[in-house]
């Protein structure tokens, strides 16, 4: 397919809009990959986006690890050669994941890099609407919106991607939260690596249920971003999170006087759910919504990318889907893991930190990302309590999948 290519006509509030091959709902990480890789083969594309103004989310960050260089890397921030993780003990495990780096991603760059090469595309264009209502009809799907000046309009597709958040979790049988807030500080004296990433530290203090680290990509000798992030049930308030963060910048990383530059602070579900990728004959979820997020870390950026570029191939052979974002192996593995932590079975800061000591990063790293074979993964199980990881996996099948819960998105 090359250009945007139009199926019909069809008259909404007095505008013709055109019924493309493909209207995707959402801004954010997964609709535009989506929308660059769709464009890239010649899918006519229609993205649509919220218009400024509160309904926009705030800049956000992402982050994953890759071999060499791929197709944003000019929206990349930063990268890392080196990570490390620090135990509860002050234990040190620091490696280069060779051919892996670690790469920071900021959202305004990304979306101006995507929204620039939509605009030079053909096949592309950038709506600004309220997406309200997504809809099968005669002819795919159709998404019902306002335009910033309160017009009705309605875009129409063969096919709709929607990476809108889902309101409530689906049913499972364990929902932690990954809640954190960070802050971009600048500090008045050379205090961080810039070559070294802190993936997790645990000499923070630890919750009564989950577990909570530091987090620290420096940006410059001078400025770094620093999180204070839990896996538990429930969210901290803002006045929790930067009490925390003071005593992590102060009594942990001692960084001495510094400006916090701009914060940011987010919720990402970690469950056993399962996302529905399909709502209907010509309607799909896709990113988080459609279950891309990992389950044991909520990383999904990643995942994303893989799943954008096997739609766009799909659509290309005339056999449109959403593919699984993650293999049933990785997510049996992740049920058991949260099991594990969610029941109590596991220390949390020492099972990671054990497994980050007794698996070389780079192999841990493939197997976080669903790149390990399954020798490689029986290998990791090893290095795991097999005693209590063994009970959880035996009682999983007999639990039951609840529906509570809601489910919030957010960056990483």
């Amino acid at each position: 397919m090359t250009g945007r290519r139009v199926t019909g006509q069809a008259r909404t509030g007095g505008v013709r809009e055109p019924v493309d091959d493909a209207v995707i709902v959402g801004g954010g990480a997964a609709g535009l990959c989506l929308a660059h890789w769709l464009t890239r083969a010649g899918t006519g594309v229609t993205l649509v986006e919220a218009p400024e103004g509160p309904l926009r989310p705030a800049e956000r960050t992402w982050c994953y690890w890759e071999a060499g260089s791929g197709a944003f890397e000019e929206a990349v921030t930063a990268s890392w050669q080196r990570l490390r993780v620090r135990g509860p003990d002050g234990v040190v495990i620091e490696s280069d994941p060779a051919p892996l780096r670690y790469r920071m991603v900021r959202s305004g760059p990304f979306e101006q890099l995507v929204h620039s090469r939509l605009a030079a595309s053909p096949a592309g264009r950038l709506v600004r609407a309220t997406a309200h209502e997504v809809r099968e009809t005669r002819y795919g799907g159709e998404v019902r919106c306002t335009t910033p000046g309160g017009q009705p309009l309605e875009l129409r597709g063969r096919y709709v991607f929607d990476s809108r958040p889902v309101r409530v979790t689906p049913p499972h049988r364990t929902l932690l939260l990954q809640h954190f807030r960070g802050w971009f500080v600048r500090t008045s004296a050379p205090r961080f690596d810039p070559g070294v990433a802190d993936l997790m530290d645990f000499r923070v203090p630890q919750p009564r249920h989950g577990l909570a680290f530091g987090y620290v990509l420096p940006l410059a000798p001078d400025r770094a971003l620093v999180e204070y992030t839990e896996f538990s049930r429930a969210p901290l308030s803002t006045a929790a999170y930067d009490t925390a963060l003071r005593r992590y910048t102060g009594d942990v990383l001692g960084l001495g006087g510094f400006d916090v530059e701009s914060a940011e602070q987010g919720v990402i579900p970690m469950t056993d759910a399962r996302f529905p990728r399909r709502t209907g004959r010509a309607v799909f979820r896709i990113g988080a919504a459609g279950g891309a997020t990992r389950p044991a870390t909520g990383y999904t950026f990643a995942a994303v990318q893989r799943q954008s570029r096997a739609v766009a191939a799909a659509l290309q052979r005339g056999r449109p889907g959403v593919p699984p974002p993650h293999g049933r192996r990785a997510l049996a593995m992740d049920a058991v893991l949260l099991r594990a932590l969610d029941t109590g079975r596991v220390d949390g800061p020492r099972f990671l930190t054990d497994l980050f000591r007794r698996v070389p990063m780079e192999r841990l790293l493939r197997f976080l990302d669903g790149g390990s074979t399954p020798w490689e993964e029986f290998g990791i199980g090893l290095r795991t309590p097999v005693g209590p990881m063994l009970r959880t996996a035996a009682e999983l099948p007999f639990l039951a999948r609840r529906a509570t819960g809601r489910s919030e998105e957010s960056s990483r």
